[in-house]
């Protein structure tokens, strides 16, 4: 059985729905309805008698269960136990395309087939990547394996969907005059220890941004990535996420602290003391510690960073790029200066040699004309 009843909070109505899962388990659930206490009673209630009836299709048989509410169910039985990033983009498949979707079909989570599946696929090809979809087919098999683990379901319908042939990429680089240029344009902005950072040791934005003083060992002269700083959607709002993790475990490296690089962190250290005396009681401390914030100790934000960068580019007369490609451009540099794919899958943290080799091959020129002096030779016609 449904129940419900009104909350107040911060001067707005909660609708605060009691309710059973499809797996059978109690749920509490607060709603909130947008409505300001003062003179919006009726409307409140309102929009609490939508919510119980809605949530009545919940509160029913295993064999009843919507598949949208059971993939939406599944979003919270996941949550404690993935990263904050990586929830907030399940959610957003999950409510904005994937349960929508299905929800309007009113097919049942018993009742699902591969056909229904493939289906959505199709439908989602004709508006998005191959790629997008991709992921939508892995959290799909993630929600029902666990429906069968539960005995909700005999099997899984998604293992026997054909997913969509994975689209190559190949990102946007910059040579080594259009570097130069690069670096030159951004000497004395706030983008010059970023974009140093992400086109000498290929860190991605995350990582650059989570850098953090305690990571740069002078005396060894020696950098280690192990913090990042990036932002997710999380119930509706816009987070920063600060984590002593990284994307993967090869992702945790440490890279040798070069010359030119150091001086430029030396000397950045002792402007943001500097900054830090003269601001006073008016700098930002929440984000002690961290080596890309501005002069009032605000750390530079990653969406920040994305959206400025191709206007420097503009404004500076340079072929336009984005903030990611500086990595690639890193990885393009490496490989035009003769440095073996395995060196650069550690330089850049890849989880796995395939993945910098997947991405990174067709500019491995070097290595093809290694290889056709070698044929030449070993068939006597060079």
């Amino acid at each position: 059985m449904v129940s419900g009843h009104l909350s107040e909070k911060k001067g707005h109505y909660y609708a605060v729905i009691t309710y059973k899962d499809g797996l059978g388990n109690r749920k509490t659930k607060w709603i909130a309805t947008g409505l300001p206490v003062k003179g919006n009673k009726k409307r409140a209630e309102a929009f609490l008698n939508e919510q119980k009836l809605k949530y009545e299709e919940i509160d029913s048989s295993p064999e009843e269960i919507l598949f949208a509410d059971y993939m939406e169910e599944w979003l919270e039985i996941v949550k404690t136990s993935i990263a904050t990033v990586t929830y907030s983009s399940y959610s957003m498949m999950v409510k904005k395309t994937i349960a929508p979707y299905f929800r309007r079909r009113k097919i049942k989570l018993v009742d699902l087939t591969a056909k229904d599946i493939q289906n959505f696929y199709l439908a989602e090809l004709k508006r998005v990547s191959a790629n997008t979809v991709i992921h939508y087919h892995a959290n799909i098999h993630k929600a029902l394996k666990y429906a069968v683990k539960l005995d909700l379901i005999p099997t899984n319908p998604a293992d026997k969907i054909e997913r969509p042939r994975k689209g190559s990429f190949k990102g946007s680089f910059y040579d080594t005059e259009e570097m130069k240029l690069l670096l030159e344009a951004v000497k004395g902005t706030k983008f010059e220890i970023p974009v140093m950072l992400a086109a000498f040791y290929g860190l991605r934005r995350s990582e650059v941004l989570g850098l953090k003083w305690d990571a740069v060992d002078f005396d060894k002269n020696t950098i280690t990535i192990k913090h990042t700083v990036t932002t997710c959607e999380l119930d509706g709002k816009r987070i920063l996420v600060k984590e002593d993790r990284t994307k993967n475990k090869a992702s945790m490296r440490t890279l040798p602290l070069v010359d030119f690089v150091k001086e430029k962190l030396l000397s950045l250290k002792a402007e943001q003391e500097e900054n830090r005396m003269l601001c006073g009681r008016s700098y930002i401390k929440d984000f002690m510690g961290y080596i890309c914030i501005n002069e009032i100790g605000d750390l530079i934000k990653p969406g920040y960073l994305s959206v400025e960068f191709p206007k420097l580019l503009e404004k500076k007369g340079l072929r336009r790029i984005r903030f990611h490609d500086l990595r690639h451009s890193c990885a393009s540099l490496l490989i035009a200066n003769g440095v073996p794919m395995k060196q650069i899958q550690e330089w850049l943290g890849h989880s796995d040699f395939s993945t910098t080799a997947n991405i990174y091959a067709h500019l491995d020129y070097s290595s093809k004309l290694s290889s056709a002096d070698a044929l030449l030779g070993g068939l006597g016609l060079s």
